[in-house]
């Protein structure tokens, strides 16, 4: 067995090589670059080597610099984990020229599957179905518009070396088939160096369903079941599960059988992964199969007890695997959501900046936190915005989802934007309930995008009441600092308050009760409310008549901000005098600045599309915005007049910076 090994990648996916190395009594080196030099992948490892400047292109992918820090460490092995270098022929060939064993599979199948026109042209030799398509490459714009009418609208074009959703488009007609393939071959080009496209037939109310595999270099070949990962945005999974709600028994089965054929068909060794398009009617078409570890695999560790990270290893070193397929078992239901650096209420832009604030919720034998930061650390714009995975288990589907909307509840995150509120919006839908799932999913449940009024809201009650809760516990405090009374729970207090929750007003009683705990009457209805919290606690958890919540505490200088299964509410508890007040407090209304194109987001402006004096029809693109290597199109709201310009493409661009300006009607 190796001795130590170099991990080739950062942020999560590096701790989590690091933990399973570390069990297996195996030294770990890290690789950072400068802006990861206090990276927690960097702090856990045995060593760490600086690899160059921010930009990955000059660090994490450049070739020469891990073999440097392998030479300089003694590394044995190395682990790819998934992106940068994971599928490059190239690097295996280096790592093998140098003597150094490659985590992962052999260059044969990372090449005939990382080019996806090869890799679909393999699976049909091998017998796995595929989808209808064209699988050479597109020429131009108009072989593109030719190819579309003869597969038959809606297509999918698609970048040849592509991923993460990056160079792909859907297109519904000729117009959107022209505006996508230029699109997906920037893009492509922008991200992978190859700018090659083709096309496909798009399966409408598709699944999007994978099959974990693993391999040795003895041919044994096994599928660990599926993962369900239909749950998606701009082809980003957001939220995947295992098993899958819809599959039966028998198409498992097919599934994982030709997964394991395509494997043997490239000599696979390692874990890789099938990934499949499934109709309405459980007909599978293959997709695409990613030659390393997937982001989403723990959610497969949790229901089969494997540990694919150590698979990994042993196979690496020669080993056989250590079950056979007779020995794979579906245990239980696990749920993976991806918690993200972006603003789901700014169209989910990403969001950079420093954790002035980060408790994730405590790790136990039903919630598992995959992450790559810690509290005082940065989100970089030059890497991808995850903070973490967030994997919860349960006997079945139903206890999984609790269990994750208790976990989300409890990850309290402060400093940058992130996406829980939108995950746990997505869990209360019926149709997310019902396991009606497709990769349209979010399309179709916020056609219009996402904001606050789309959180599911809870019986505010719930929340004055901890507001209350809170502001007695206060009061006792500041009347026996100063002496007025002995004891902190006397009932002298004037406990009569009138409650803001946002724009809504209560009135509420607040009573010490028998239970240690006190009753809260609001408007008529009253709640039994217990805790334990103590002031400075970010994390109130109660019980509010029977049922157990946890509720996240921002305290104002007024009232409190309170975070509870996605919604938010600012609440303040105030006298009677204070609320009368309160009512003649004036409204400062905030800067008017609609006359200008801010950026939403940090990135790098690719182009402007406009000139000062310009008109501009409603529809029309104004500029194009690069961030996270994705090309965001900003397009004009209504008709406009060009006042000024003011930046340039190719200038880096800060939220809320000033692009353009349009003329109004008093200039």
């Amino acid at each position: 067995m190796f001795d130590k090994i170099l991990i080739a990648n950062r942020g999560e996916i590096a701790c989590r090589v690091i933990k399973s190395a570390r069990k297996m009594g195996i030294k770990t080196v890290a690789v950072y670059s400068e802006a990861d030099k206090d990276a927690l992948h960097v702090q856990m490892a045995d060593e760490a080597v600086h690899i160059g400047p921010a930009q990955s292109n000059q660090s994490y992918l450049v070739m020469d610099n891990i073999l440097a820090a392998i030479k300089q460490t003694g590394a044995q092995a190395v682990h790819p984990g998934y992106g940068f270098l994971s599928e490059n022929a190239s690097f295996f060939d280096a790592l093998e020229k140098e003597g150094i064993a490659f985590i992962g599979p052999e260059k044969l199948a990372i090449q005939a599957m990382g080019d996806k026109i090869e890799s679909k042209k393999l699976a049909q030799k091998a017998g796995v179905s595929t989808v209808p398509g064209y699988t050479d490459v597109v020429r131009d714009t108009n072989h593109a518009v030719e190819i579309a009418a003869e597969i038959g609208y809606p297509v999918m074009l698609k970048a040849s070396a592509g991923g993460g959703g990056k160079g792909m488009r859907v297109a519904h007609n000729e117009e959107e088939c022209r505006d996508g393939f230029e699109r997906a071959t920037s893009e492509a080009k922008s991200s992978f160096g190859d700018d090659r496209v083709f096309i496909e037939k798009f399966i409408e109310e598709p699944r999007h369903i994978e099959i974990q595999v693993l391999a040795d270099t003895h041919g044994n070949a096994i599928y660990l079941a599926e993962r369900e990962c239909s749950i998606q945005r701009r082809h980003q999974k957001v939220i995947e599960e295992a098993p899958s709600p819809f599959l039966d028994e028998a198409t498992r089965k097919s599934m994982g059988e030709q997964a394991v054929a395509l494997a043997k068909a490239v000599n696979y060794r390692s874990a890789g992964t099938v990934e499949f398009i499934v109709d309405k009617n459980r007909n599978f078409y293959f997709l695409e199969m990613n030659t390393r570890l997937q982001v989403e695999h723990p959610v497969t560790e949790l229901i089969t007890g494997v540990d694919l990270v150590e698979e990994m290893i042993r196979v690496a070193d020669g080993q056989e695997l250590s079950i056979k397929q007779e020995d794979v078992k579906i245990n239980g239901w696990a749920m993976e959501s991806r918690i993200y650096a972006e603003d789901p209420f700014r169209n989910f832009l990403p969001s950079t900046g420093r954790l002035t604030k980060y408790r994730p919720p405590v790790e136990s034998d039903t919630v598992r936190v995959d992450t790559g930061v810690y509290e005082g650390g940065e989100i970089s714009m030059f890497y991808d915005p995850m903070i973490a995975k967030l994997i919860t288990y349960g006997k079945d589907r139903e206890e999984a989802t609790a269990n994750m909307r208790q976990a989300l509840d409890e990850y309290y995150i402060r400093g940058v934007g992130h996406n829980i509120s939108f995950l746990n919006a997505v869990m209360s839908k019926q149709r997310f309930i019902d396991g009606n799932l497709t990769t349209n999913f979010i399309a179709e449940e916020y056609p219009d995008g996402f904001d606050a009024s789309m959180v599911p809201q809870k019986d505010p009650k719930q929340l004055v009441a901890v507001a209350c809760f809170m502001k007695r516990m206060e009061t006792e405090r500041e009347v026996m600092i100063s002496g007025q009374m002995e004891g902190g729970r006397g009932r002298t207090i004037n406990d009569d308050w009138v409650v803001l929750y946002n724009d809504e007003k209560f009135n509420a009683t607040v009573t010490p009760n028998e239970t240690d705990g006190y009753d809260v009457k609001i408007d008529g209805t009253t709640l039994h409310i217990r805790s334990e919290w103590t002031f400075g606690e970010p994390l109130f958890f109660a019980d509010i008549n029977g049922h157990e919540m946890c509720v996240q505490v921002d305290r104002r200088a007024v009232g409190y901000d309170l975070f509870h299964a996605g919604a938010q509410a600012t609440v303040k508890v105030l006298s009677q005098t204070q609320a009368a007040l309160n009512e003649l407090m004036p409204f400062k209304a905030p800067p008017d600045l609609s006359a200008f194109l801010l950026s939403p987001m940090p990135g790098l402006l690719l182009s402007v599309a406009v000139e000062e004096g310009q008109e501009v029809k409603a529809g029309e693109e104004l500029c194009v915005i690069e961030a996270m290597k994705m090309e965001n199109i900003m397009r004009a709201e209504k008709d406009v007049v060009i006042k000024k310009v003011h930046t340039s493409a190719g200038s880096s661009l800060s939220v809320d910076e000033k692009i353009i300006e349009f003329q109004t009607d008093d200039a």
